[in-house]
């Protein structure tokens, strides 16, 4: 049981964290959990047990079924006959227990996913003091759940006198047609003993039943989500002869490229673009344009439903997943950080890496002015997504972390927006010594932090509408002209 369990949790993890990021935007992080952690423990709690019962059942059933038979066939039979009246019963009962357990396991996942979001959120419901508003939503789900429990509880309540009435009819059965056999000599008294202790050992396994079935249904109903997870399709992988590249110092292409979310309206369309190998390129736009969503196609966590993404000639989906996103860093706008010390979110996942190289790294992110401000240095244990630091320290230590794997593509998505216009300006230099072999994409908002940038993209409606350096764009005196009065402060609206 225990080594089913482990297999089964680490299979499922590592198929959960493989699946397609469309497909963990659709779902609820505290289910997930809830069926990684709370669903397999259930199927261990059966496995432990109920195997143990079901072998016990069938072994006794026929060592004694066999004895049975040898000393009085009738008697024998007599006792069988609950038999199969207990399987139709359990049969029965287990066919409408199957969806209420099916439904008690959501409902556990509804309630850990609550939990787990309230726990993440915990500053916010500090902050508008909503507790009683959080209580009552989670008491609500819980009385989902109990009602739930409570009507596989009522059910299994009835199953079980059911099943020892028929435990009893067997048992009285024999007393009754043995003792008659033993007084009119037909059966030997000593034989009649063993027969009524025999019975007994015979049926009363049967009693068990009931939990076994119990036990069963709630495994069960944790396998079909456990299974349902592993069954879910990996969209996003690598084809059947990939492409081994040793770098990717080539051009971007974006050729024709359309592209939408699952469940959102058409982004881009016919989408045409190219980013020279060695260049910074700068993409501003409206919310919601698709700035981001550039950076997630050149990763390939979602691919483009029509044309291509080209780097160095070679299309995206050619080129091996692992590959590919080892030679492109990337810096989200919601950095993530790991209960871990400094030194080890910025090698995250990096064996063997020297001392130097972090220190380094942390230098050109402008981060080792702050670590060595801490009492540990890069000891320092961050907390649980890095709740010790403050935004502009968070982004910092992300860049440092893009910054050690020494990308050919390096992206920064909005990668500056929590740090002052003093740290910005630091990391706007080290942008032009990262440019050194390898490309840069930087998606912003603030324009300051593009303005250096050799070429800058203009995206509005999905589409480039502008495209030029800073100062041409400004004597353009379009949509990226209005944008830099704006942020300047000379054009307030």
């Amino acid at each position: 049981a225990q080594k089913v369990e482990h297999s089964l949790r680490v299979s499922a993890y590592d198929h959960a964290q493989k699946l397609d990021i469309s497909w963990h935007e659709s779902k609820m992080t505290g289910d997930i959990a809830a069926v990684l952690n709370d669903d397999i423990n259930q199927l261990e709690k059966f496995l432990n047990n109920g195997i143990n019962q079901i072998i016990q059942v069938v072994v006794s059933t026929i060592s004694i079924g066999i004895i049975f038979f040898y000393i009085s066939p009738l008697i024998a039979s007599i006792a069988i006959l609950p038999v199969p009246i207990i399987f139709f019963v359990s049969f029965f009962f287990q066919k409408r227990l199957s969806p209420i357990y099916k439904s008690v396991r959501d409902k556990a996942g509804l309630i850990n996913s609550s939990i787990v979001n309230n726990l993440l959120g915990i500053q916010t419901i500090k902050s508008f003091m909503t507790y009683a508003f959080e209580s009552d939503r989670v008491k609500t789900l819980s009385n989902d759940y109990q009602n739930e429990n409570l009507k596989a509880i009522s059910i299994n309540s009835a199953f079980n006198p059911i099943i020892r009435m028929g435990v009893l009819a067997g048992f009285l059965g024999t007393i009754l047609i043995g003792s008659t056999m033993a007084l009119n000599g037909t059966l030997a008294v000593g034989a009649y003993s063993v027969l009524v202790f025999l019975t007994q050992r015979f049926l009363w396994p049967f009693t068990s039943l009931s939990i076994l079935v119990d036990d069963f249904e709630r495994s069960m109903a944790s396998c079909k989500r456990i299974f349902d997870l592993m069954d879910s399709e990996i969209k996003i992988k690598d084809t059947n002869e990939p492409k081994e590249m040793k770098d990717l110092k080539g051009d971007i292409e974006f050729k024709s490229m359309s592209f939408n979310y699952p469940s959102g309206e058409l982004l881009f369309e016919n989408f045409t673009a190219t980013i020279p190998f060695g260049s910074s390129i700068g993409i501003v736009g409206d919310t919601g344009s698709g700035k981001t969503t550039i950076a997630k196609l050149l990763l390939r966590l979602y691919d483009p439903i029509n044309g291509s993404i080209n780097i160095s000639g070679c299309n995206v989906k050619d080129i091996p997943i692992n590959r590919l996103r080892e030679k492109i860093g990337i810096v989200s706008q919601e950095t993530f950080l790991f209960n871990a010390s400094i030194k080890e979110n910025i090698s995250y996942g990096m064996k063997g890496v020297k001392e130097e190289d972090i220190v380094k790294a942390a230098n050109d992110s402008h981060s080792i002015e702050f670590i060595n401000s801490l009492k540990d240095g890069f000891n320092t244990m961050v907390g649980e997504r890095g709740q010790k630091l403050s935004g502009g320290q968070k982004q910092r230590l992300a860049i440092a972390r893009a910054i050690i794997r020494n990308p050919d593509i390096l992206i920064f998505d909005e990668a500056t927006s929590s740090v002052d216009n003093k740290t910005e300006q630091s990391i706007q230099q080290s942008f032009l010594k990262l440019k050194e072999n390898r490309t840069i994409v930087i998606i912003a908002h603030r324009l300051s932090t593009i303005r250096n940038c050799d070429n800058i993209l203009v995206i509005r409606n999905s589409n480039i509408s502008e495209k030029g350096t800073h100062d041409e764009l400004i004597d353009q005196g379009g949509f990226y002209s209005q944008l830099w009065n704006i942020q300047t402060g000379e054009k307030l609206k």
